[in-house]
């Protein structure tokens, strides 16, 4: 049976209240998040400069950016420190969204929350990841699809808002399965609705990966599309075999 605490059975409004501690918690772990990421801002920097680098062919130490307006290093390292800050802060973010949704699962469902947030925080790495050492090439599809006429050097407030938009999209798109499970859980969807739809997954996970990813080249579109895609089938397997679990254990406790 369902847990039966008093936040098992929150109004409307005591939902409310508690979604709004759990934003305003989340916005205190980010505000953190960002100062040490301000401080840490060189060496984040660095890291970022990277891919460009590589396509110049030369060290961080060599490459360099053109910056054009006197305010546009300061609008960076605030850019920079901000998303450093929600991916410093994404284990608690994760832990917040998982304390809101636990009155709606059973009583020995809530040991799941430290594979949850383990399981989301690596899947985010793995997707913030991938769209790091995805963007050379990506970099290097955008400078020559425009011809050789074009002189390339890069600003930095553009750059570094395509990469790490990039990383936040692809890590974001990396927490797709367990949303997927968790409305199975919740028993919004079925697993048998989901394969029923999986040529309309398809074809919503592309428009969804060219919504999200700032680049729209084909490189990204089918680097992020094709993982989306293996974890929705993952999120259907997964999903069905935690529900049968749960009905078996509902028989248990009903006989």
């Amino acid at each position: 049976m369902r847990d039966d605490t008093a936040e098992g059975r929150m109004s409307m409004l005591e939902h409310l209240y508690e979604l709004r501690d759990r934003i305003i918690k989340s916005a205190i772990a980010i505000a953190i998040g960002a100062v040490v990421a301000w401080f840490l801002y060189p060496q984040i920097f660095d890291i970022l400069l990277d891919p460009y680098c590589d396509l110049q062919g030369s060290s961080v130490d060599d490459c360099l950016l053109l910056q054009t307006e006197p305010l546009e290093g300061f609008s960076v390292r605030l850019k920079i420190a901000g998303y450093g800050g929600i991916a410093i802060a994404m284990p608690v973010l994760l832990w917040q969204v998982w304390r809101f949704v636990t009155p709606g699962l059973y009583s020995h469902e809530k040991k799941w929350a430290y594979p949850f947030v383990f399981a989301g925080m690596v899947l985010f790495l793995l997707g913030a990841g991938l769209a790091f050492y995805s963007l050379t090439p990506a970099l290097e599809f955008l400078v020559n699809v425009g011809g050789e006429g074009l002189n390339q050097e890069f600003r930095p407030a553009p750059y570094f808002e395509l990469i790490t938009y990039m990383m936040l999209a692809f890590g974001v798109g990396f927490e797709f399965p367990i949303v997927l499970i968790f409305l199975q859980l919740a028993g919004i969807v079925e697993a048998s609705t989901l394969r029923k739809y999986r040529r309309h997954a398809i074809l919503g996970i592309v428009v969804l990966v060219a919504v999200i990813t700032p680049s729209g080249d084909p490189y990204t579109l089918g680097i992020l599309s094709v993982p989306m895609y293996l974890f929705y089938e993952l999120a259907i397997l997964i999903g069905m075999l935690l529900t049968r679990k749960r009905r078996r254990e509902e028989a248990t406790l009903s006989s």
